[in-house]
């Protein structure tokens, strides 16, 4: 399987991965991409930035020794109404924005509830993507979620790392097996992340392309194939 990009990864400025930006993205030219993007975590995640970090991105060059690179966050819902914990006016300077549940951010709700917070977030205007929708201790209605996505051009993300058997996520390959069955129904693309917090796990796929190949889930259906097909589902 074809596979130039990595889009969900994290930097020291996350407060719990391990290397700086030049680290990443010569990690990332070493291994082939052609695309990296650094999402680092929002603020309300212990240890994540203030909001200024993510309004000063527009400093940074989006190429470093010939990587070419995308600039956002990994931003938390953190309401079953879909709030974000940055402004619009942070938003919308971003390259790339993906929209998670995570647990220090908001606490699971019912199933309705889990489905309603993800929904709004892909309704937002400048959310790209949706960050492991798997994770079983946010019970979810994978079909509403899916065509969603569908509906409002946004991308669901097939996550390496919840496919980790050390990892802390919940009945992930369940609930992925279920995604990538409605995603086939909808015809709606996905995007693998590799979730990496250190270089070593800059485009590690390996879990995801297992599963994706188990499945015999189209390779049209990968945006990580082609820059240009990814490029279609952000605003720059």
């Amino acid at each position: 399987m074809r596979d130039v990009l990595d889009i969900h990864t994290h930097t020291l400025i996350s407060g719990h991965a391990y290397n700086t930006i030049m680290e990443m993205a010569h990690a990332a030219l070493e291994k082939g991409l052609e695309l990296l993007g650094i999402t680092d975590h929002a603020p309300e995640m212990p240890g994540g930035p203030h909001r200024f970090y993510f309004d000063n991105l527009k400093v940074m060059p989006r190429e470093i020794d010939g990587m070419p690179l995308l600039f956002g966050t990994e931003i938390n819902i953190c309401d079953f109404e879909g709030k974000l914990d940055l402004p619009e006016s942070t938003l919308q300077k971003l390259d790339v924005v993906i929209a998670s549940l995570h647990i220090p951010c908001i606490k699971p709700g019912s199933r309705e509830e889990n489905t309603q917070a993800i929904v709004a977030a892909l309704k937002n205007p400048y959310v790209n993507i949706i960050g492991h929708p798997d994770d079983g201790r946010y019970p979810v209605d994978m079909g509403q979620i899916v065509y969603t996505a569908k509906e409002e051009h946004k991308l669901l993300e097939l996550n390496n790392h919840s496919l980790d058997p050390s990892g802390t996520r919940q009945g992930a390959r369940e609930n992925d097996i279920q995604m990538l069955k409605y995603c086939v129904e909808y015809q709606q693309p996905i995007i693998m992340g590799s979730d990496a917090h250190c270089i070593w796990d800059i485009r590690n796929h390996d879990l995801v392309i297992a599963l994706i190949e188990e499945m015999k889930f189209p390779e049209e259906l990968v945006v990580n194939r082609s820059v240009e097909e990814f490029l279609k589902y952000v605003r720059k």
